[in-house]
């Protein structure tokens, strides 16, 4: 486990250190067309502070647009290519189709600015289409950033409109390109990386069909223990180098810990932690996040628990203390481990804050339950 914790941080920092390279070149060439738009046009003079005010807030809107466009363009491929609609995130917000109606909720994920998930169509022979759908994203943010290029040298002389349409240029651009490359950085795969995974393994293309299909039966209502068992078939460890048959692996640890076969699951979990293979670091984590719980129930050790919930994953779960299973989690910390009712009673009050908005309700139901074991425990030992 420590060995492959290592790797992943060695492939993190150099992924870093090429995203920084990557940003800066995007930097200098904008810098560049920016230096030739104001010497041209003067409006740094004309218009001084208000000018670099507006320019910045042009900047975030640009951005919140491509992120939306990103997503949009997902929604349009998958369309085209027989996908149906399931969810439509960005930010926080999002829209989930429940019971025949798009309904809002509140979700986010870190790691991502938007997310656009889709039931898919059946498999025929083993395939599906995937390629459009995965890169549809980076391919609209690509479209829009090259016909904002041509509007710019109509427009470049325009206040503000030329700042507009050269922040959607190297936005769009740069967009298009973190995301069709295939780069595994950070919490998740990107949609380069995806549709990679997918074209070298055969496997990989019905692990994406289960994922989309176990999305879509949450999004219904449906819990992971009552799903069917065909979907639930173990990869093996070589088969888990893939990042998406990976992810059908974590679902496996996800569905036992649902069944309450905690002893099964954890044994599963410290496995696939401890091979060679491509679990991405926010199902990494989240398996982690399942252990100490696993662990908190059981035997309840000190060394046990201090190793797994160390500095690494508290910074985690400052990132993702709105996901409900790290809420159980430290709510189960907070009274098996820490003994503090008070600290407890807080953290159970943000998950029923959360519960109003989160958009799987199985997902709430599973993990009610499983903090009433937590609650179980303590008042055996309060009777003991």
């Amino acid at each position: 486990m420590e060995k492959n914790k290592k790797k992943n941080k060695r492939k993190s920092s150099l992924l870093g250190i090429f995203g920084i390279i990557f940003m800066m070149l995007i930097g200098f060439f904008g810098g560049f067309f920016m230096m030739d738009y104001i010497e041209k046009s003067g409006n740094l003079k004309r218009f001084g502070f208000m000018y670099a005010i507006v320019s910045m807030m042009l900047f975030y809107l640009v951005a919140f647009i491509q992120i939306v466009i990103h997503e949009a363009g997902h929604l349009v491929c998958g369309l085209i290519t027989g996908y149906g609609f399931s969810s439509f995130r960005i930010g926080s917000f999002m829209w989930l189709k429940e019971e025949g109606k798009i309904k809002f909720k509140r979700f986010s994920l870190a790691g991502t600015g938007g997310q656009c998930l889709m039931t898919p169509p059946e498999l025929v022979d083993g395939k599906m289409p995937y390629v459009l759908y995965n890169l549809g994203g980076s391919l609209a943010n690509l479209i829009t950033g090259l016909l904002c290029l041509g509007l710019y040298f109509i427009a470049r002389y325009i206040p503000f409109l030329s700042d507009f349409l050269l922040f959607n240029v190297f936005i769009g651009v740069a967009f298009a390109l973190m995301n069709g490359i295939p780069i595994k950085s950070g919490m998740v795969t990107n949609d380069g990386y995806n549709a990679f995974s997918l074209g070298k393994d055969k496997t990989a293309i019905k692990a994406l069909w289960l994922q989309l299909k176990i999305n879509e039966q949450v999004s219904k209502g449906v819990r992971l223990k009552d799903m069917s068992d065909s979907w639930f078939e173990p990869p093996t460890d070589e088969e888990m180098k893939n990042n998406l048959v990976a992810a059908i692996g974590v679902f496996n640890c996800n569905r036992l810990m649902d069944e309450h076969k905690f002893e099964e699951a954890d044994k599963l979990m410290e496995h696939y932690l401890s091979i060679d293979s491509e679990i991405i670091e926010l199902h990494r984590k989240l398996l982690i996040c399942d252990r100490i719980f696993c662990e908190l129930i059981a035997e309840n050790r000190d060394d046990v628990i201090e190793e797994l919930h160390d500095k690494d994953y508290k910074k985690f779960v400052k990132a993702m203390k709105n996901f409900p299973s790290i809420i159980r989690t430290e709510y189960a910390y907070s009274i098996l481990y820490e003994k503090n009712k008070e600290k407890a009673k807080k953290i159970m009050e943000q998950f029923e804050k959360i519960a109003k908005t989160y958009p799987y309700a199985s997902e709430i139901d599973a993990e009610r339950e499983l903090i009433e074991i937590a609650d179980g425990i303590i008042k055996e030992n309060e009777v003991k």
